[in-house]
């Protein structure tokens, strides 16, 4: 059974009972504490906590994860293992409130037994030690004999999503490998799991806890099962390990091709097949995740992914390999993924380009690294410091450099030099105490997400009808005050139908105002406080407002259509991207609101001067065709054959709102106008980097539009006046203007020089000794140092060194000296600079400083005067 066949076999076998089959989802989560999707459930993880109705009550899929960085990581085992991926594939089926054990036990049993045809004699069963109902079920339905059913305790069994929260014991399918694999006695005596290998675990999602510790039942208990679909593709194909199936085995075999290397399966022990092991799977882990948009950076998820490249490229710098590797890794990762995910197949070239460019840049960092660890390295051996580099320089270079800290000690062992580990694991520990505490955001108050979800249990979702109006009589529900401290009073007010449109994909939240009979509020924001709970953000300007009143609710409606106008452009702007940039331009990110609109995006260059204007150009012919804007739900998989695309941040339900502006199609839940001739013209504004492989523009719309015209045409028209120049020639005016102005700079440092020259003599006159040291007031820096220099190309004249203040109240100190005397000039100042609270330098035997405070010009003088003589 192929991987593919295995995937589809899982799916279909679940969906002949009623479940759903539901796509993958990104390997970027929803879920803020998560760095990547870890798991199966992770994307159903609102339904379980209960912060959204489940759209299904049966779900099955096939779940891309990755575990790197973060609490799940699983990166430095790599290669080391038979098992252990940062990017997998996690089957899975779901109950949400339907079915319990009692189908999801003797269901597993079949697919494994009867459809993967898995001896049941070899299977052993553990359960939790309290849970009697599955051991039960097990044993009476299913018939696995007690003897190869174990009980285990909380660590192995009992599965948590939180301190709090649903929760439940679990039960686990193990397979025995035989005797070649370790002793006998279960699961229970072999916790690595070499010989009883688990491959699929069963959640039984039953209780509640609350953060006192007590468990209640839940009233609809769940099922979340995982089975690792590379695990048990390596008992489907009778190899040893991952690395020898289908999934892993043809990039082994480039990995091979690359490097002029055999790949020994099966030893752990041989260096360069751990090094090609982790050659696979490294591009295989980035391939995916650029597929899914995370591109190499500095920080959060594009800082692992670099981790991940850079770990790849230096086992490929260690096998002696000078060439790329990972594009040619890569395209094979993309031809043997590209069936599962057709959207690998199609970026291929980008993913390629980006993971290419990525190598490229590091193996420059390598050289570079190499470098400055052989300077290290050499002046520790001729200074005799000892046979132990510190851990500092270590640090240094894994931190700054990206330089891996087993290369450092490969390397410095070469040399018979140690490695300071102490000191390294100490620089470490220090930088990852930085980073947690820059990370550290506020703690989420349980009590008032308690309350949140209080509130859609008594009253369900917020009805939102700003789609169709900007005001409407609304049921006040609940009155609280803001959770964030502020200067004056806010409060959160809730309702159980609204127009305002609260922040999400990007577009910021509606203002208005919420009147009642008894008072009125100025709303000041509108955001989600949970899914489908809106939450208006108030200040009172008159009265108040309580709990159970009717009020009228209004939007601030200029507000809303400039931002309305603002929001249609970006899908157009989205667009007129990837028509002239390529289809690899994704959405990082947007801000939408009613001055401007904000748009990041996947690019590996600038955009040019030339390509900003064919974007306008395109951008803006679809607004003056004035074509109707369409916006109307279907589901997910309607609008995916429509080739509607999803926007970044956005999270989408099996029903989908589609707008069609144009030539944009493209899922989004925000408010739009209601034809592109209503947007006015797109002028961007702003075109800048934000990070590696990402850009940013901005832009603008409508009135705003109208309003940066006219100011770059004010600012036109008061240049044109100033260099009297009429508006057709105002370029040719300004660089007409610029050629005198060069001409009488010229002419100026001509006199300048001239003044100098005739100055130079009288001063010369003070020399003792070929040395003048003295004070020349008024002068700027730069006519100072062209008078030193005319009086030290004087005869007999050694060393000249003037001091005085500027025509803008400071200090200026020059030192001029024969090339022959063999000093710099900067050592005849240096001092002197200190005096005046200053301090400069250069090269050679010129040398200028510059300081604040004339009073110490005395001082100065003096210094400078021991200096030169």
């Amino acid at each position: 059974m192929t991987a593919d066949q295995l995937r589809a076999s899982f799916c279909d076998f679940f969906a002949a009972k009623d479940h759903v089959v539901v796509p993958s989802a990104s390997l970027i989560p929803h879920d803020p504490s998560l760095m990547f999707t870890v798991a199966g459930m992770v994307p159903f993880k609102p339904y379980f906590v209960g912060d959204e109705p489940a759209p299904y009550l049966r779900a099955t899929s096939s779940q891309k994860c990755a575990r790197a960085g973060g609490k799940h990581n699983d990166l430095d085992d790599v290669g080391r293992t038979k098992r252990h991926l940062v990017f997998f594939e996690m089957l899975g089926n779901f109950s949400f409130g339907d079915y319990f054990k009692d189908k999801a036990i003797p269901w597993s049993w079949e697919l494994v037994t009867e459809v993967w045809g898995f001896d049941g004699d070899r299977l052993w069963i553990t359960v939790h030690e309290s849970d009697d109902e599955a051991e039960a079920i097990w044993h009476e339905q299913v018939g696995v004999p007690m003897d190869r059913i174990q009980r285990l305790g909380d660590k192995d069994n009992f599965w948590q999503m939180g301190d709090t929260g649903p929760c439940g014991p679990c039960s686990e399918i193990h397979i025995d490998r035989g005797p070649a694999f370790g002793p006998e006695g279960g699961p229970l005596h072999d916790p690595a799991g070499d010989r009883f290998m688990e491959f699929w675990n069963l959640v039984f999602m039953q209780y509640d806890q609350s953060s006192d510790g007590t468990r209640t039942a839940l009233p609809r208990p769940s099922i979340d099962t995982g089975a690792g679909l590379e695990r048990i593709l390596t008992l489907l194909q009778g190899v040893d390990a991952v690395w020898e199936t289908d999934l892993m085995q043809p990039l082994l075999d480039t990995a091979c091709s690359l490097t002029g290397k055999t790949y020994r399966p099966g030893d752990y022990t041989d260096r360069e097949s751990f090094a090609m092991r982790v050659l696979a799977e490294h591009a295989r882990s980035s391939v995916m995740l650029v597929g899914d948009g995370v591109f190499p950076s500095n920080e959060g998820r594009g800082y692992v992914l670099r981790r991940i490249l850079r770990r790849a490229v230096r086992y490929a710098y260690l096998l002696g390999t000078e060439k790329l590797v990972i594009p040619d890794l890569a395209a094979t990762a993309i031809e043997v993924m590209g069936n599962a995910y057709p959207e690998v197949a199609r970026q291929s070239d980008f993913i390629i380009g980006v993971l290419g460019r990525e190598e490229e840049r590091f193996r420059h960092t390598l050289r570079t690294g190499l470098g400055i660890l052989d300077s290290a390295l050499t002046e520790q051996e001729s200074s005799g410091a000892g046979n132990v580099l510190a851990g500092s320089t270590a640090f240094l270079l894994h931190d700054t450099y990206g330089f891996p800290l087993e290369l450092t000690e490969e390397i410095a062992a070469e040399r018979d030099v140690q490695v300071d580990l102490a000191g390294f694991t100490t620089e470490m520990s220090q930088q990852r105490e930085r980073a947690k505490a820059a990370r550290k955001g506020p703690e989420l108050d349980e009590d008032r997400i308690e309350i949140y979800r209080d509130l859609i249990d008594r009253y369900g979702p917020t009805e939102f009808t700003g789609y169709v109006e900007n005001a409407c009589e609304a049921a006040v529900l609940a009155v609280l005050p803001a959770a964030a401290p502020s200067e004056t009073p806010l409060y959160e007010v809730f309702v159980d139908r609204t127009p305002f449109y609260a922040e999400s994909g990007g577009q910021i939240g509606d203002t208005g105002v919420i009147i009642t009979g008894t008072g009125r509020a100025e709303v000041i924001d509108t955001t989600f406080a949970l899914p489908n709970l809106r939450r208006h953000l108030v200040r009172f300007s008159s009265g108040s407002i309580t709990a159970g009143q009717t009020a009228q609710v209004e939007i601030d409606v200029d507000r809303r259509e400039a931002t309305r106008r603002n929001h249609t452009g970006t899908h157009i702007l989205h667009w007129a991207l990837r028509s002239v940039l390529g289809d690899h331009v994704k959405q990082a990110g947007s801000y939408v609101g009613p001055d401007r609109l904000r748009f990041d995006f996947s690019h590996y260059s600038a955009v040019t001067t030339d390509e900003i204007r064919e974007i306008e150009s395109l951008a803006n012919s679809e607004t003056l065709r004035n074509e109707g804007v369409r916006a109307f739900e279907t589901t997910k998989n309607e609008a995916e054959s429509l080739g509607a695309i999803a926007f970044f941040g956005d999270k989408y339900g099996e029903v989908v709102r589609v707008l069609e502006a144009g030539n944009s199609i493209e899922l989004c839940g925000g408010t739009h106008v209601r034809a592109t001739g209503d947007i006015g013209i797109i002028k961007i504004i702003g075109e800048s980097s934000i990070g590696s492989n990402l850009r940013r523009i901005e832009a603008v719309t409508g009135a705003n539009t109208l309003t940066v015209l006219q100011r770059d045409q004010d600012t036109l028209t008061e240049v044109a006046q100033l260099i009297g120049a009429g508006g057709d020639d105002l370029v040719t005016g300004v660089r007409r203007k610029i050629e005198e102005n060069r001409q009488l700079a010229d002419e100026i440092k001509v006199l300048r020089s001239q003044l100098a020259r005739g100055r130079a003599a009288e001063i010369a006159e003070l020399a003792t000794g070929g040395v003048v040291v003295t004070q020349v007031d008024d002068m700027a820096p730069g006519d100072l140092r062209e008078l030193a220099i005319a009086v030290r190309d004087l005869p007999d004249i050694r060393r000249v060194v003037l001091i005085g203040t500027t025509p803008t109240g400071g200090v200026a100190l020059v030192a001029a000296v024969d090339p022959a005397e063999g000093i710099a000039a900067s050592s005849l100042i240096g001092e002197a600079a200190k005096a005046v609270g200053g301090g400069g330098g250069g090269k050679g035997d010129i040398a200028t400083a510059g300081g604040k405070d004339p009073s110490g010009i005395p001082e100065a003088l003096r210094r400078a005067g021991e200096a030169a003589f």
